[in-house]
């Protein structure tokens, strides 16, 4: 298993320890964020990106993705300065991809206006990321409010603009089962995101970002199913630990509790496939 840890599972920890905790759980890499503020956390902990990329990699550690711009899709002068932004920034950090995240207030999601408004956002998108040499992820959002909720659509939009070199598709095992499931779309995932609802009461449409924990036998998103589907359609990249709940950023021993988590979704899915 190839297993990363996002930046919001453990928001609290300094940076260097955030990196430490990645290595010391065996992950493959990380993920890095730009949306901490309300949590006091600039981005690096305001560390030069090319500094803050180096004590990535000494650790053994890919810097998988940077995010993000919000809300892509929302295109106008603004979030092209913004993805420029962040294009130059993981450019010299060193990161692998950069996230692009769809408006999630419950407006732009009109049939015909969402998939206008999806267009014009990834056409602006391309050159810049060919300019760079660099791969987007586009996120899904799985909430009825969300302006992109359907794997299926972003699919059919990326492959009629010919652009998958440098677009590739988030599945997030949370998002996944709030928008009712669906095609995987396995080889044009470009990352995995896990975690699980363990709230027996809470109703699917019920279920929130804060509600998202560690994955163990009480999960109800259904994540060793989707992980062992998409590794049995060809999946070969990471699969990484994004957890909202302030429980779960809280943790006073995140190393054991990750691992123990990371033993019990390995030990899952050996004996699936036995």
């Amino acid at each position: 298993m190839q297993f990363a840890l996002n930046q919001m599972t453990a928001p609290h920890l300094p940076f260097a320890s955030f990196l430490d905790l990645a290595r010391d759980l065996g992950c493959m890499g990380v993920e890095l964020r730009n949306d901490m503020a309300d949590l006091g956390r600039p981005l690096f902990d305001g560390l030069d990106p090319a500094q803050a990329g180096e004590m990535v990699r000494a650790r053994g550690l890919r810097f998988l993705g940077l995010s993000q711009v919000y809300p892509f899709n929302s295109w106008d002068d603004t979030r092209q300065a913004e993805v420029a932004a962040l294009i130059d920034t993981a450019k010299r950090a060193g990161a692998e991809t950069i996230s692009l995240i769809p408006r999630n207030d419950g407006t732009g999601g009109a049939e015909g206006e969402r998939q206008a408004n999806l267009r014009v956002a990834l056409k602006a998108c391309y050159p810049m990321l060919v300019a760079a040499d660099m791969v987007a992820l586009v996120e899904p959002l799985g909430f009825g409010r969300s302006s992109l909720r359907s794997k299926h659509e972003l699919a059919e939009m990326i492959a009629a603009l010919d652009m998958g070199a440098r677009l590739r598709i988030v599945h997030d095992t949370f998002h996944h089962t709030l928008a009712g499931g669906g095609a995987l779309y396995a080889a044009q995932t470009g990352i995995v995101h896990i975690s699980a609802v363990v709230d027996p009461l809470l109703a699917i449409e019920q279920m929130e970002d804060e509600h998202r924990v560690l994955i163990d036998s009480r999960d109800r998103l259904g994540n060793i199913d989707q992980m062992a589907a998409l590794l049995a359609a060809g999946y070969k990249g990471a699969f990484s630990y994004e957890c909202f709940s302030p429980e779960t950023q809280a943790l006073a021993d995140p190393l054991t509790a990750l691992r123990q988590s990371f033993d019990f979704i390995s030990a899952q899915l050996q004996a699936k496939a036995a």
